[in-house]
């Protein structure tokens, strides 16, 4: 259902895909209580095609401010390929404010 009639991943998928990534990765990183509120920007770029039945491969690196997260994210094929990367802005909800 992700896929185009030839068996290529909708670029769509890749940016769910990329920000969700990049949620979980600044959630894991934040203390007890303090979740991301919102996604604030997302920029994605698919560099090559995933296809139907294909294993890849997602990560996610983060830095944060107090109030604003910062993510970079990509997606590597089972080669080690980058099949298409992200940078995304979240803004952050501190459970103390």
């Amino acid at each position: 259902m992700a896929c185009n009639p030839h068996g290529t991943v909708q670029a769509g998928v890749h940016g769910v895909v990329l920000d969700a990534a990049m949620n979980f990765a600044v959630n894991a990183g934040l203390s007890r209580h303090d979740r991301t509120k919102a996604t604030i920007e997302l920029k994605t770029e698919t560099m090559r095609p995933a296809r139907r039945r294909e294993a890849c491969r997602a990560r996610a690196v983060v830095r944060e401010t107090r109030q604003i997260a910062f993510a970079e994210a990509r997606i590597e094929n089972s080669e080690g390929l980058l099949v298409s990367r992200a940078t995304g802005t979240f803004l952050l909800h501190r459970a103390d404010s």
